[in-house]
This record gives structure tokens, C-alpha cells and sequence, in this order.
């Protein structure tokens, strides 16, 4: 971060302040506005969309270019080449591993993949029909009452020891979830199975038979998780960091994390995505939709994004990814795919979708691949908490060293009575 240059701000009362420039690696510059204190006074950005509320070295988003990049590397690159714990290492500690890190990374989250025995009869003071968000909501913050010896946010042997339990237990308890949902026993990890193939193992298997996930779909999922590892200050995130200003312990900062996810509106994108081409039912009914779209008649979800002003770099990867799934599965011919495919060209093809930057996200195809996996509808927000956990684990240990690191307070425009005085209620 480099201040070299300052932009001066002069009030009509002649009273005057200078806000210093600051430079990051890539990106738009920031004006440093913790000077307009000087003047008594804050701004107002609601939502933050126009706030640098941090400096971070993990995720750079260019939403015009349509670039999403994890410690300087791309997306595609990643999804292509890497796999989820080697793209969790990388994040949590900002390069990628040798050989030896790899392997022992690897083995410290396998062997932390179990939970406490006592967790699995903390589900049952859960209804049987508990949405699985709110059971992770719930479990995920409870685990700081079963490994209360790495609390200490000041020690980084703690904050390790943290992040690794969280990383490698979250999807065990985002399995058991669904598997209390569903009324199947629960089943355990394997260390055998790396990280994708434990999720889906403890998901689908069942005691009664073998249970061996198949490597295409595998690969698919482990692409799931990295495109939705890390996304900088989106809601959830900056949820986390909150949270952790505070002084709260990991486990109950990522818990919130969770919470912020499950909205409709963070989370639950990829549902609504399947949900609007179930309605449209049918190829033939896609121009019908699409102007009505244009006539504000319906939504089109899965398209355009609150960032990306182009193409949504994961979009490419997901669409390819269902592809395979589907031609593993024997599904090339999936109504819900083709029905997608046909909408993607019929949009991209239209000015109008061209000229509000309408592009399909990555969410437009996820719900897809999700479904074809053989995941229910209520469990695609607790796959997108699993992927993120180890963003907002990255983003929380980030946070908790550096210097600039004070608890979060928003400020307000206060627009409500101004000072008046109390009257009895006899007189009222």
C-alpha cells in the first residue's frame, strides 16, 4: 500500500482537509478518508459498495475485466490445474505448497476430519425437518464448546490449530446434516478419500453396501469448491471479519459467516437460477421469457452480478464441468442443461442483455451440476458454506494480524426525532 499522492477536500466554509491516495498491487486507487475527522465529519455509503473497509493480500476481483484472481493466480488456472486443499493452502498462507507441504497439509486435515462423539447426539435437539443452514449455524458455532484448548485468537499455534479443525470438520458436519435431514445414520470420514470424495462419501453411503465416489463427479465437486472458495469482502466475509473485530472466537465468526450465506440473495443464487429454468420448462417457451424479462414481466437469475460487468470468470469453468457431469452420467441430453444452453445463446445474442451487461454467473450452471450430483436442493447453500469456510478462515487470520486491526463500527446518517423531552403518559 503506497500514499505518494493527496486529494484536498474544501468545504463552502472555507475550512479544508487532505485525504491521501493510496495504491494497491492491481486495482481502482483509495482515497484514505480517516482525516475527514478533522472536520467532524464521516461519509455515507450505504452497503459500502464505494468502502475499502481493509487492505487484504488474498482475492482480487476486476469485475469490468471479468478477472477473479487467488494470491495473484486466476481462476481458471486453479480450477484446471490445482485441487481444493492445495487451493486452501494457498490462500491461508499465500503460496502454493511444495511437495512436502502439500503431503503434510494434506494429512493434517484428514486426520482432524472427525468431530467429537458427543456432536452427533447435539443433532438430535434439532427437529427432524431443520433446514441443514440452521443446524450448520448452530453445530458449526458449538464447536468452540468442544475444542475450547485453541481459543486464544493471540496465539498463532491456536488460530492453526483452529483453521485446520474447521477446514477438515465442516463438511463432516455439513453430511451429518443432510444425513439428519434425510434420517440415514450418519457416516463417518475415511482417510483413504481425499476432501471432495469424504463430503460425498459421508453423504451418500450408506452401511449397507460399498459406497466409491466416481472420479468425474469428484473432480467436479473439488471444482465446486474452489470456484466458491474466496470471493474478497462480499457479505459473508465481511460478516466473518466483523465479527472477529471483536475479539470473537473462529468458530462462532464463521458460524456468522454461515448465517450471512444463507440469505437468498448471497447463498441461494444457484437455486433461484434452477428454480427460474424449471419454470420455464421448455426451450420452446425461451423467447417467450426473455422478453418478458425485458419487459420486466420475469427475472432472470443466474445472470449479471453485483461485481463482475462481464463474463463471471468461474462461468466458463462451472459450464464446462456440468458437461462432463452430465456426459458421465449419461445425461447428455438433460432438459434443464439444453433448456440453459438455449437461454445463454438467446440472451448473449440480444442487445438488450449486451447493453446491461447481463452475462451468465457462475451460479447459472452450479445448480445444475449440484442436482446432477445427486445433492437436494436444501443442501446447495451448506456445499457453498463448505467451500468458503476456508475464505473466511484466510480472511479472519488475516484480520487478526495486522496492525490496522481495530473492532468494526460502522457509522450512521441519523435522520430519525431530534432531542424533545419526555411527557407523562397522563398527558399524552
Amino acid at each position: 500500500m503506497e500514499s505518494k499522492r493527496v486529494a484536498t477536500l474544501t468545504l463552502d466554509d472555507g475550512r479544508s482537509v487532505e485525504l491521501p491516495i493510496l495504491s494497491g498491487t492491481l486495482g481502482a486507487e483509495v482515497l484514505d478518508i480517516r482525516n475527514l475527522t478533522k472536520l467532524g465529519m464521516f461519509t455515507y455509503d450505504p452497503a459500502f459498495f464505494v468502502t475499502a473497509s481493509c487492505t487484504s493480500k488474498i482475492t482480487f476481483i476486476d469485475g469490468d475485466a471479468g478477472l477473479l484472481y487467488y494470491r495473484g493466480y486466476p481462476i481458471e488456472q486453479l480450477a484446471e490445474h490445482s485441487d481444493f486443499l492445495e487451493v486452501s493452502y494457498l490462500l491461508l498462507n499465500g503460496e502454493l505448497p511444495n511437495a512436502a507441504q502439500a503431503g503434510s497439509f494434506k494429512d493434517n486435515v484428514t486426520h482432524h476430519t472427525m468431530v467429537h462423539d458427543q456432536m452427533a447426539r447435539f443433532f438430535s435437539g434439532f427437529r427432524r425437518d431443520a433446514h441443514p443452514m440452521a443446524v450448520m449455524v448452530g453445530v458449526v458455532g458449538a464447536l468452540s464448546a468442544f475444542y475450547h484448548d485453541s481459543l486464544d485468537i493471540n496465539d498463532p499455534q491456536h488460530r492453526e490449530i483452529s483453521a485446520m479443525r474447521m477446514l477438515a470438520k465442516v463438511p463432516t458436519i455439513a453430511a451429518m446434516a443432510h444425513k439428519y435431514y434425510t434420517g440415514a445414520p450418519f457416516m463417518y470420514p475415511k482417510n483413504k478419500f481425499s476432501y471432495a470424495e469424504n463430503l460425498m462419501y459421508m453423504m451418500f453411503a450408506t452401511p449397507a453396501e460399498d459406497y466409491e465416489p466416481k472420479p468425474v463427479l469428484v473432480r467436479a465437486l473439488d471444482r465446486i469448491l474452489i470456484l466458491h472458495a474466496d470471493h474478497e469482502q462480499n457479505a459473508s466475509t465481511s460478516t466473518v471479519r466483523l465479527a472477529g473485530s471483536s475479539g470473537a472466537n473462529p468458530f462462532a465468526c464463521i458460524a456468522s459467516g454461515i448465517a450471512a450465506l444463507w440469505g437468498p440473495a448471497h447463498g441461494g443464487a444457484n437455486e433461484a437460477a434452477l428454480k427460474m429454468l424449471e419454470e420455464i420448462g421448455d426451450i420452446s417457451r425461451v423467447p417467450e421469457y426473455v422478453q418478458g424479462v425485458k419487459d420486466k414481466k420475469y427475472r432472470l437469475m443466474g445472470f449479471g452480478h453485483r461485481v463482475y460487468k462481464n463474463m463471471d470468470p468461474r462461468a466458463a469453468v462451472m459450464r464446462k464441468t456440468c458437461y462432463e457431469v452430465l456426459t458421465e452420467l449419461k445425461l447428455e441430453n438433460h432438459k434443464l442443461f439444453e433448456l440453459a444452453m438455449e437461454l445463454e445463446r438467446v440472451a448473449l445474442s440480444d442487445s438488450y442483455f449486451i447493453e446491461h451487461k447481463l452475462y451468465p454467473n457462475v451460479d447459472f450452471y452450479s445448480g445444475i451440476v449440484l442436482r446432477a450430483l445427486g445433492i437436494p436442493v436444501n443442501m446447495f447453500t451448506v456445499i457453498f458454506a463448505v467451500a468458503r469456510t476456508i475464505g473466511w478462515i484466510s480472511q479472519w487470520n488475516e484480520m487478526m494480524v495486522d496492525h490496522d486491526h481495530k473492532i468494526g463500527r460502522p457509522r450512521q446518517l441519523y435522520v430519525g426525532a431530534a432531542r424533545r423531552d419526555y411527557v407523562p403518559i397522563s398527558k399524552r
